[in-house]
C-alpha cells in the first residue's frame, strides 16, 4: 500500500513541475523532423520542451511516452486514489 506520506512526496514532486498535459513528441510519429522531445504544458501556456537522453544518446520513443504520461497522470491517479480511500 501507498502510505499518505508517500502521497504527498509524490504530490510535491508533481507540482514542483511545469502544469500537465505533457506530450512526448517523436520524429516520424508525431512531427516529420526535429528531435524527439517532451512538450509541457497545456496549448496555448507551454513550458520548455524537454530534452532526455541517455549514455548511448536520445532516449527512445517508450521513455518519453512513460515520462510524459507519468507527469500528466500522476496528479490524477493520486487524486483517485485519495477518493477512493475516503470512501
Amino acid at each position: 500500500m501507498i502510505s499518505e506520506e508517500t502521497l504527498r512526496w509524490l504530490q510535491q514532486l508533481s507540482d514542483r513541475c511545469d502544469p500537465p498535459p505533457w506530450r512526448a513528441s517523436v520524429e516520424g510519429r508525431d512531427h516529420d523532423s526535429g528531435e524527439d522531445m517532451i512538450m509541457t504544458g497545456p496549448d496555448g501556456d507551454r513550458g520548455e520542451d524537454i530534452y532526455v537522453t541517455r549514455d548511448s544518446g536520445p532516449a527512445s520513443a517508450p521513455y518519453l511516452d512513460l515520462i510524459a504520461a507519468a507527469r500528466t497522470y500522476l496528479p490524477v491517479l493520486i487524486d483517485e486514489l485519495r477518493a477512493a480511500r475516503q470512501q
